[in-house]
């Protein structure tokens, strides 16, 4: 990473995007305290990001799947809250449950979950547990449609209930609905930290700004 600054604001959904090699994943593995930093600082509601109140502040939704399959989905909800020493309220887990298509599936092991379930379980446990930041890699990817759409509207209350978001994906168009800023990566910099207004306003897209930054780099080479 090269002096790459910024801020995720409360109330705030952040887009983070930019091709593949640019840093993406080594900026939220820092963030998150799983890379050390070699220079600079991270802080997350002012404290370090290596410090336990702030590992209790944050929530890494990783682009995997790899979930404990011996517990059922129930029991992972339960698991992942009591690492913050937090309780899950049974109904509205089965509310949400309900919400993304997966009714009547809680208690069952999550070895005879299908990769979209395991992803909808990640999201679901985010979105019961609201920390402060969460921060969303590619968790979408094989989900379907109907869930699809329930996280947009469920990502949009996180952030209006006070929390800060960041979503990586390369499905800018979900990222356009979604987010109120953009930063846009590449080569460990920094390329663009702007509003979604202001991208719309200058490129009329995620698409566009990615393209035209891709075509001038084309341009440069010998």
């Amino acid at each position: 990473m090269h002096d790459v600054s910024f801020e995720v604001p409360e109330n705030e959904v952040v887009a983070l995007v930019g091709p593949n090699g640019s840093g993406k994943s080594t900026l939220i593995k820092l963030i998150v305290d799983l890379l050390h930093l070699r220079d600079g600082s991270i802080r997350l509601g002012g404290q370090d990001n290596g410090s336990r109140e702030s590992k209790m502040r944050s929530m890494y939704l990783a682009s995997n799947d790899y979930l404990p399959e011996f517990l059922t989905g129930s029991e992972y909800l339960h698991f992942v809250a009591s690492l913050y020493g937090e309780t899950i309220d049974r109904a509205e887990a089965v509310k949400k449950f309900a919400r993304y298509q997966m009714m009547g599936r809680a208690d069952e092991l999550i070895e005879d979950y299908s990769h979209g379930m395991r992803k909808k379980l990640q999201l679901i446990a985010a979105l019961l547990l609201k920390r402060e930041l969460t921060i969303i890699d590619e968790t979408l990817n094989g989900i379907d449609l109907d869930a699809a759409y329930a996280f947009e509207s469920d990502v949009q209350s996180l952030a209006r209930d006070g929390r800060s978001v960041i979503v990586c994906s390369h499905d800018f168009a979900m990222l356009q609905r979604v987010s109120q800023r953009l930063l846009f990566l590449a080569h460990g910099f920094i390329v663009t930290d702007d509003s979604m207004t202001e991208v719309f306003g200058e490129y009329g897209s995620i698409d566009a700004l990615v393209r035209d930054y891709l075509r001038e780099e084309a341009d440069e080479l010998p």
